[in-house]
C-alpha cells in the first residue's frame, strides 16, 4: 500500500510541476497555446473562414470549433447575402446548432468570421453572447473578398460591443492564404506553439 501511495503522490506532483510551466516564443512572451487553453472559434460560408482557422488552430495547438447555424445559410450566394443582410438589419441573433454549454476552460478565445454587409456575421454576435467573457482574451480574425479596412474596423467593433468584460485585442485581416502575415500577427500576440 505504501509503495502504490508513493507512486501515486510521485505522479500527482509530476503532473503538478507539468502544469505549472509556460512556454515561451522566441520573443520571450508567454505562449497562450503551450497552456492548452486556446480555443479557437470560427464560421465560415465559403471555407475560406475554416481555412485560416485551420492553420490558426494548428500554429496555436488551440482547439478548433467551426460555429454552426441551425438553421443553414443558403448555398447560393445571392440568397444567402439576402438572408445575412436581413439579419444584419435586425440585429439578429441565429441559432447556432452546436453550441457548447460552456467555454470556460478558455481563456482565449480566437473568433474568426468573413465579412458580411460590411460587419460580423450576426451569428458571431450569438455565440460571443452566450457566455461570460469577463477577462477572456479575445483575437479576431476574418477576411473578406473586398480587404475593406473600413469594414474590417466596424467587425471589430461588433466583436467589442459582443464580446462584454472581454479585452478585445487588435484583429488579424488577411488572405487565408498569406500565411506571412498569419504567421506574423500570432507571434505579435504570443500565441504562437
Amino acid at each position: 500500500m505504501k509503495k502504490l501511495l508513493g507512486v501515486f503522490t510521485a505522479l500527482i506532483l509530476t503532473l503538478s510541476l507539468a502544469a505549472c510551466g509556460q512556454a515561451s516564443d522566441e520573443t520571450g512572451n508567454a505562449a497562450a497555446a503551450a497552456e492548452g487553453n486556446v480555443l479557437v472559434a470560427y464560421f465560415s460560408w465559403s471555407g475560406n473562414t475554416e481555412e485560416m482557422a485551420s492553420y490558426i488552430a494548428e500554429r496555436t495547438g488551440g482547439d478548433l470549433l467551426e460555429i454552426m447555424p441551425e438553421t443553414p445559410y443558403p448555398e447560393d450566394y445571392s440568397e444567402c447575402g439576402d438572408v445575412a443582410l436581413e439579419e444584419r438589419d435586425g440585429n439578429a441573433r441565429p441559432a447556432i446548432a452546436n453550441l457548447p454549454e460552456s467555454i470556460s476552460e478558455y481563456d482565449t478565445i480566437m473568433i474568426g468570421y468573413p465579412i458580411w454587409w460590411h460587419t460580423a456575421p450576426m451569428i458571431i454576435g450569438t455565440f460571443l453572447e452566450s457566455y461570460d467573457l469577463a477577462g477572456v482574451e479575445v483575437y479576431p480574425f476574418t477576411q473578406s473578398s473586398s480587404m475593406d479596412t473600413e469594414q474590417f474596423n466596424n467587425s471589430i467593433s461588433f466583436v467589442r460591443e459582443a464580446a462584454q468584460g472581454a479585452n478585445v485585442h487588435n484583429g488579424l485581416f488577411a488572405r487565408p492564404s498569406d500565411t506571412e502575415s498569419i504567421d506574423a500577427y500570432l507571434s505579435d500576440n504570443g500565441l504562437v506553439q
